[in-house]
């Protein structure tokens, strides 16, 4: 009697075999650790108040970027980061899958996994090598690019499967004390914090005028929260979450601007 034939796909090489045991024995410690040392509540939402009261964890804790004509704001990876690293038993991370410089996209896993409930939030999506620009998509072939995209792509899909696994009150109130801390900032005036965020942006090329057209009222009446904003605008510009241009869209010229036939009338 002839052994039944199994095809190449059905064969598993010895290094895979102890490789997805090795996997599986060190999930099922990870899941008996966790149950074995449960979290303190009251001790990780304390903790979580302290961090949150650091200007330095506040001033990163939010994005914005441009959508649709709109402006999206929200928690940002880095505080996702920072709550589940208090909250305690949780993993959570990024695995690039596949890439297929053919087709120029790239398969990704998203994932945040709390050990003590055993319940894991996860996603697997296609990240395409593009980027968009103020002239269209452009396709991205440098490989430094492509893991930079890949990169930011990850980070906001991990961030929501963190929150997925955080609880809502828990996040909730993380999120009204960066708030509070941002807005009062790091302990120095609000002239000089005004001050401060006018010379900023004004090394990457942003006027004052376009930083009161943003925030829609002249400098001498911003307040703590207008600098607030400003702070988590420029906090994306740097992350690249959003380009200096897409926040604040330079001035459109007119013809007549142009050729200097506009405001005023001819002179004989």
């Amino acid at each position: 009697m002839n052994s039944p034939v199994t095809s190449p796909a059905s064969r598993i090489g010895q290094s895979t075999a102890i490789e997805m045991s090795r996997a599986e024995a060190e999930v099922k410690a990870a899941v008996f650790i966790a149950q074995q040392n449960p979290r303190s509540i009251e001790n990780a939402q304390a903790e979580m108040r302290f961090a949150c009261r650091q200007y330095a964890l506040a001033e990163k804790a939010f994005f914005s970027y441009p959508k649709a004509g709109e402006t999206i704001s929200g928690p940002s990876i880095h505080l996702a980061r920072e709550l589940a690293l208090i909250y305690g038993n949780m993993q959570h991370g990024t695995m690039e899958l596949s890439r297929d410089t053919a087709l120029g996209q790239s398969e990704i896993l998203a994932y945040a996994w709390d050990l003590q409930r055993n319940s894991r939030s996860s996603q697997i999506f296609i990240a395409p090598h593009t980027r968009d620009t103020r002239k269209g998509k452009k396709d991205l072939t440098d490989l430094r690019d492509v893991y930079e995209n890949n990169a930011n792509l990850g980070a906001r899909r991990l961030r929501e499967a963190i929150f997925a696994m955080l609880p809502a009150w828990y996040t909730a109130e993380a999120i009204a004390i960066c708030k509070e801390t941002l807005a009062a900032g790091d302990g120095t005036a609000l002239e000089a914090r005004v001050q401060q965020a006018i010379t900023e942006y004004a090394r990457v090329g942003v006027s004052l005028v376009q930083l009161e057209t943003k925030i829609g009222q002249p400098r001498d009446d911003w307040n703590e929260s207008d600098v607030a904003e400003l702070q988590v605008i420029f906090q994306s510009v740097s992350r690249g979450e959003m380009s200096r241009d897409e926040a604040f869209p330079p001035a459109r010229i007119t013809a007549a601007e142009i050729t200097g036939q506009g405001g005023t009338g001819a002179t004989s």
